[in-house]
Order: C-alpha cells, then structure tokens, then sequence
C-alpha cells in the first residue's frame, strides 16, 4: 500500500469513556479513519503503523449534528459527517497511543 495513502485512512484516536471500557473489556481501539476507507485498508494500515495483529475491523458512519448559531446571528447549519473504525486486537497484542508515530 502507498505510504501516504496509508498515513492518510488513520487520522487519530478516538479516545472516550466507552471507547476506554472497550479497551480493557475486549482489547479494542476506536480510530476516526478517511471517509472512503475500507475495512481491509484500515486492518492493513493498523497492522503496519502499530506493529499488531488486528482480530476485527467494525466501520460506523457518524452524521454531523445540527448547529445553532443563533446568538452570533449566522445561519444554522450541521457540523461534518465522519467515520469511525473500532479495532479488535488479537489476545495479547496491545496499541500504545501516548507514543508518537513518525
């Protein structure tokens, strides 16, 4: 795969409360990836950045949400749609996210 193409689906974690109780329930991590990123390119692209072995990819669209900005007088409108990539790790394998990746 295309190194850039490969730095370009994963653009950082998704770090919350539920993505945190994921990790240490079922070994999972939680990534906004590239809105036309498959399955099989974010898998490749984990496993080649983190240095793992991926289990399972889920993939969820995420609507934008509707803004108001009536108190600076603009119009409404809705923030972007975006995507996310929950990554099951095999038993053992772990993704360290406080490190930088270059």
């Amino acid at each position: 795969m295309n190194p850039q193409r490969l730095y370009g689906i994963l653009k950082r974690p998704h770090v919350t409360e539920k993505v945190t109780r994921l990790g240490m329930r079922s070994n999972q991590y939680c990534f906004v990836v590239a809105k036309d990123a498959t399955k099989k390119e974010v898998q490749n692209a984990v496993e080649q950045i983190f240095d793992v072995v991926v289990d399972n990819v889920t993939t969820v669209n995420v609507k934008g949400k509707p803004v108001s900005r009536a108190l600076r007088r603009l119009p409404s409108g809705n923030r972007k749609n975006w995507k996310k990539a929950y990554v099951r790790l095999r038993e053992g394998e772990r993704i360290d996210l406080t490190k930088e990746i270059r």
